[in-house]
């Protein structure tokens, strides 16, 4: 039980810096003078870099132990949100949450290769699993809240000096109560298809973050989405064509995991796109002061905490497919709620399309995370990690940053957050689609896991 509460509290320090801030942003703008812009680059610069170097992170734990990578990463995330703490001013702030997504960039895949070590059998395994993705749950329903209190009394800047304990618990529990681990010592760094992937995702991540104030046809919006595309076309080349690849091409084959990865994009861009965006949406229309605003996302959060528990008692029964689709289906009909419920709706109106689409995101993201994690090889479980974290994490950015370029564009704030919501419910109605076609059934999961000795 230690290894688990040691592994996820490092997860839940990551997530918890992507939610806690959202309710922040607004005050750290107006004492640091910060742009629109300017606070979706504190926003969305932590998730580039983490985004950008997961499958660094996951590619050096194989290589050289998850334990090792995975504390290494809790230092420099420990470190750096002390940093942010103490920022003097926007670009400062801006640097330190790049250094803070380097360090959650090494976290995260050693976390659930570290599990994987830690519980051979595959029931253990599951219900591990789901207490992992409790702990997004815990975090994503704590972020906007604690955030909203901590910025109403003592300031926004303990919205990162909260992670200094938890930084610290984590390496003591880790060193002491987690077993070392294997290294694949053989293999090689493959840094031609880690630049493509840090190239493709700060070049689209630029992109949008840009458009809000240059527009969508201005040349440098243009050249960046044009540059992303020519960097996944590298990266895809590179790896068919290199003898040590970063992601092997039987990972690239399998279809349950490729799906399983290009969901958790899409519902990663629903959910962060909708917390960020509602979260300007209630301070700036609605004169919501921070703590309000973290209380009025909770029916949104809070059901995630929920959600993680129930479908990982649930799948060991029916399988992964079904939750997911429900979860992505449920999604989708929250965020469409919130674009029919007219342009300045009610806030009890609300409720019911928050707590759907927190609760769906939740829902599949256990079943989605054991079918990545039973389709890999296990030496090349941090990869498999890394891939899974590294599309979701693009779907962080790419949700925060077109949904501020929306509402920066938007002729009013309510017009710009109906739009982003309805391009969220079809991203979630997108993922649902792909669950069917590519999460396995509860008889061909059963088979996989009996082959390869895991289960999914």
């Amino acid at each position: 039980m230690v290894p688990l509460l040691a592994v996820c509290a490092g997860y839940f320090m990551v997530i918890l810096d992507v939610t806690v801030i959202s309710v922040a942003v607004p005050v750290i703008g107006r004492e640091l003078s910060a742009s629109v812009t300017g606070l979706q680059w504190i926003t969305d610069g932590y998730t580039l870099v983490f985004a950008g170097f997961l499958l660094m992170g996951g590619a050096l734990g194989d290589r050289l132990g998850n334990r090792r990578i995975f504390c290494t990463g809790v230092v420099v995330f420990t470190a750096s949100s002390a940093a942010c703490a103490l920022a003097p001013s926007a670009p400062f702030l801006t640097a330190a949450r790049l250094v803070e997504g380097l360090g959650a960039a090494m976290i995260v895949p050693g976390s659930l290769a570290l599990l994987r070590q830690a519980y051979p059998d595959p029931a253990a395994r599951s219900r591990a699993f789901g207490l992992w993705g409790a702990m997004a749950g815990i975090a994503a329903s704590a972020g906007p809240l604690l955030g909203g209190l901590l910025v109403s009394t003592v300031g926004w800047r303990w919205v990162f000096l909260i992670n200094l304990p938890v930084g610290i618990a984590c390496l003591v529990l880790t060193l002491r109560h987690v077993e070392p681990s294997s290294r694949l010592v053989s293999r090689a760094f493959d840094w031609p298809a880690q630049s493509a992937v840090v190239t493709a995702v700060a070049s689209v991540t630029a992109a949008l973050n840009e458009a809000g104030r240059r527009g969508w046809t201005a040349p440098v919006v243009l050249a960046g989405v044009s540059l992303s595309v020519l960097a996944a076309a590298a990266f895809v080349i590179r790896e068919r064509l290199a003898a040590s690849p970063a992601v092997p091409l039987n990972l690239l084959g399998s279809r349950a995991l490729v799906g399983a990865t290009a969901i958790g994009l899409l519902f990663n861009f629903g959910f962060y796109g909708m917390v960020f965006t509602a979260s300007l949406y209630f301070q700036h229309q609605r004169g919501f002061s921070a703590l309000d605003t973290g209380l009025a996302l909770l029916p949104a959060v809070a059901m995630t905490m929920f959600a993680s528990v129930l479908s990982a008692r649930l799948t060991r029964r029916t399988g992964d497919r079904p939750l997911v689709i429900v979860g992505m289906l449920l999604a989708a009909t929250g965020l469409a709620g919130w674009t029919m419920a007219g342009a300045d709706p009610a806030y009890p109106l609300l409720i019911a399309p928050m707590m759907a689409t927190g609760f769906g995101t939740s829902f599949a993201l256990t079943g989605t995370t054991s079918t990545v994690m039973g389709a890999a090889p296990p030496a090349y479980a941090g990869t498999a990690s890394a891939l899974f974290n590294t599309t979701r994490q693009v779907g962080s950015a790419t949700g925060v940053a077109l949904g501020g370029t929306l509402l920066a564009t938007a002729a009013t704030y309510g017009q710009g957050i109906r739009v982003s919501m309805g391009i969220g419910a079809l991203a979630y109605l997108t993922a649902a689609g792909l669950a069917w076609r590519c999460v396995p059934p509860k008889s061909e999961h059963d088979a996989h896991g009996a082959e390869t000795g895991t289960e999914h």
